[in-house]
């Protein structure tokens, strides 16, 4: 009873640890192998359909009013579609809005996902002015676009494109994709003129379809002179991190079932090479050699016994 007692808890215990073993294998399985991808929402992407830095200096250059507008400049995620911008400036036309830009399509778009960021332009039939040139644009285009795509694990790529024809200070020009043109009016002024600009990086890329640099004298409207930048058709992105996924933790070896347990030569309990073998632990019965003598005594004892009962019973009687 007591060699009971003793052992029931540790058979309780052995029990609870397999199962909990058994609980936990599903989980230590699904584990193994299992790939974990990490890393943030981090891209950026921008688009703007027209950009100016320009100066405005009044009659006799005595006063200077920066022009600094925008149309459809939007950051991811957001879009715009926006045709026409006008303007108000102190001392030009007696302080009347005019037109800046004006067209018939003008859209920006900027769109950011988990791997991907993208920002895209277009513009169709647009006239751009500036102040003291009411009648004359400083350029017509008849279609331009510009896209910037950054996907995470990818390179950036940038693209730009002028289509149809392109009039500068009511000039006809021949533009050259990456090269830079310069259109002089006499009287009027002079534009340099960069097409489809890119640039790329590891990660952003940005595209712009026309940067000009405009320097013009148009004396009306009491205005002297307008000089600096105009941007149309921009496009920026910068590609979220790439997800990196852990490695997997490598497989345990599995021995085929059946398979015996190799034991090293010479480990504990193992037999040296020529000993004979060990003779087997005996059953838990209490046996050993002396069983059979023990066995023979207890015959004869039990004769004996027998013998002295009878011999008992007969003397009574």
């Amino acid at each position: 009873m007591n060699g009971h007692t003793f052992r029931m808890p540790a058979r309780r215990c052995v029990t609870v640890a397999a199962a909990t073993v058994l609980a936990a294998g599903p989980v230590a399985l699904a584990g193994a192998g299992a790939a974990h991808a990490t890393g943030a929402q981090d891209g950026r992407a921008g688009a703007s359909v027209l950009r100016t830095g320009l100066d405005v200096s009044l009659l006799n250059k005595t006063v200077n009013v920066p022009l600094a507008v925008s149309l459809n400049e939007v950051q991811a995620p957001q879009s715009a579609q926006q045709t026409a911008l006008t303007a108000r400036l102190d001392g030009v036309d007696g302080g009347k809005p005019f037109s800046v830009l004006r067209a018939d399509v003008a859209k920006a778009d900027a769109t950011v996902s988990e791997d991907k960021a993208e920002g895209t332009v277009e513009l169709a039939h647009a006239k751009l002015h500036v102040p003291g040139l009411p009648r004359l644009s400083v350029i017509e285009v008849d279609q331009v676009t510009s896209r910037a795509t950054c996907e995470a694990g990818r390179p950036p790529v940038a693209t730009s494109n002028v289509l149809g024809p392109v009039t500068v200070l009511g000039k006809r020009v021949t533009v050259t994709p990456g090269g830079t043109t310069d259109v002089h009016v006499p009287g009027v002024g002079e534009v340099r003129l960069d097409l489809s600009q890119r640039e790329t990086t590891s990660r952003t890329a940005a595209a712009t379809a026309l940067e000009l640099k405009v320097s013009v004298n148009p004396l009306k409207l009491n205005v002297a002179e307008v000089e600096g930048t105009i941007t149309l058709a921009r496009a920026t992105c910068e590609a979220p991190t790439a997800p990196e996924e852990s490695a997997a933790p490598p497989a345990p070896d599995v021995k085929p079932q059946g398979a015996p347990d190799a034991e090293p030569q010479g480990a504990p309990g193992a037999n040296p090479q020529g000993a004979p073998a060990a003779e087997p632990d005996l059953a838990e019965t209490g046996s050993n050699s002396l069983t059979p003598y023990l066995a023979g005594g207890s015959a004869v004892l039990l004769a004996l016994g027998g013998g002295v009962v009878a011999l008992t019973r007969k003397r009574r009687s």
